[in-house]
């Protein structure tokens, strides 16, 4: 481009030195005061004389097709290049040309110049050697060549870099997926910085968190399923195979086999539960009465021993619950509660409003918990150590149930030792953003034993 311009320019320029010789041409000699007329000799003096070319740029005045006057200072004599000179004579009209002369390329115009009689005696060239102003050219093409090579170079340098660090999650996302298989889901991405890239490591590591878990699960589920149900599968074949072939199952054996069986159906759907607490549909909250669910599950637990009842508080507000989870995970602490006391103990059911929450539960008077088992006996199959336990069936599924119902209300359990002896759980459950509390708690309210 730079090129084609500097070309556009010279011709202009050669132009505008052909108009100002045509001016002077119809002009008037000012050494005489009157029209050149026909003294070509007079007009090229005039010219030579009032005109100073450039550098790199000739004027050649041509007399009946021989050289008569060249400008001072020329770069070259072109006066003598006999075919050119030739050729600028015998021009008819304007003649615009480029040729290779010993000093390089020569960009000439040549017009023929007609007198006031109409005879063409005489040939004006104006004529630019343009190699000075291609090698600034040449040198700036140069300059940009190199500046614009090193800027890439840099540029794509600062991209390679930048897209390296930009991609590098997505090369360890493909790394952990590559490493990641059902025996080691452990690989997490190292994720750094913010941003779309990160945001998608991190949700991938939540993923394999999630995963994980599952898998843990599914594991857990399939090796306390394996090692429950295989007590009472041994007891059943251990007793089915002392029965003779032929002879009638003995009562005795009959009803141990029986209830066996019901013991690992009771274990079966309490590790189906547990397996559906991890389901959406787990839980359905509607709005529940707390004081009259409270009434409720006291009413329910007199049928599980006999024990001294009692209500303690009731919570008056109306929660968003599912009634069926919340009485079945609390009928599971007043189940515990009855296995772990004797006849004489007392066994209260109370709910109340704390900070900010709903606090259900039962209290009991029976030996207490260990501070060592506070926290697990709410593990799947787990126990207390208890020395007074009045029932062996239970799989110990019941607690681990209430933690995942509560789980699926957003709340927790406890376990404490209640003070003077005995075990309290608490049920801690969200409160309503607008409760309608009537009132925190009433009057202790008793049932006789049953």
């Amino acid at each position: 481009m730079l090129l084609a311009r500097l070309g556009d320019r010279i011709d202009a320029d050669l132009a505008q030195e052909v108009e100002e010789f045509r001016r002077l041409v119809g002009g008037i000699d000012p050494t005489t005061g009157e029209s050149f007329d026909t003294d070509v000799e007079a007009i090229f003096d005039t010219y030579l004389a009032r005109n100073v070319p450039r550098e790199d740029e000739v004027f050649l005045a041509l007399v009946d097709g021989v050289p008569y006057a060249r400008s001072a200072n020329a770069p070259y004599p072109i006066e003598d290049l006999d075919q050119l000179v030739t050729l600028w004579a015998g021009a008819s009209g304007p003649q615009l040309r480029s040729d290779d002369t010993p000093t390089g390329e020569l960009r000439s115009l040549a017009v023929p110049v007609v007198t006031g009689d109409g005879d063409t005696r005489a040939t004006f060239v104006v004529a630019r050697f343009p190699a000075g102003e291609r090698a600034a050219v040449d040198e700036a093409i140069r300059v940009a060549a190199t500046v614009g090579g090193a800027a890439f170079v840099v540029a794509a340098f600062a991209a390679w870099a930048i897209a390296g660090r930009v991609l590098s999650p997505l090369r360890n996302l493909a790394d952990a997926t590559a490493e990641i298989d059902e025996r080691d889901l452990s690989h997490r991405i190292l994720v750094t910085g913010s941003g779309e890239l990160a945001d998608l490591g991190n949700h991938f590591n939540d993923m394999l968190d999630r995963v994980e878990s599952a898998f843990a699960t599914q594991r857990d589920f399939l090796d306390d399923a394996g090692h429950e149900l295989r007590t009472p599968i041994t007891v059943i074949r251990g007793h089915l195979e002392l029965v003779r072939p032929g002879t009638v199952l003995p009562t005795e054996t009959r009803s141990l086999v029986l209830d066996e069986l019901d013991r690992m159906s009771r274990i079966v759907e309490d590790l189906v539960t547990i397996a559906k607490s991890e389901r959406p549909d787990f839980v359905t909250f509607g709005p529940v009465d707390v004081a009259d669910l409270t009434i409720e599950v006291a009413e329910k637990s007199r049928a599980l021993a006999a024990r001294d009842w009692k209500v303690q508080t009731e919570a008056f507000v109306v929660a968003d619950l599912d009634r069926q989870r919340i009485v079945q995970a609390w009928m599971n602490l007043a189940r515990n509660a009855a296995q772990h006391t004797t006849r004489g103990d007392t066994i209260t059911i109370f709910s109340r409003l704390g900070d900010g929450q709903i606090e259900v539960g039962v209290v009991d008077t029976g030996e207490g918990i260990a501070g060592h088992d506070q926290q697990r006996i709410f593990e799947r199959f787990t126990r207390g150590t208890s020395a007074r336990r009045t029932d062996t069936d239970g799989a110990g599924l019941g607690l681990s149930i209430t933690r995942a119902i509560v789980g699926a209300h957003g709340g927790g359990v406890r376990a404490d030792h209640t003070p003077g002896g005995g075990a309290t759980f608490t049920i801690t459950l969200p409160l309503p953003d607008t409760p309608d509390a009537r009132a925190a708690s009433q009057e202790e309210t008793s049932w006789p034993a049953s």
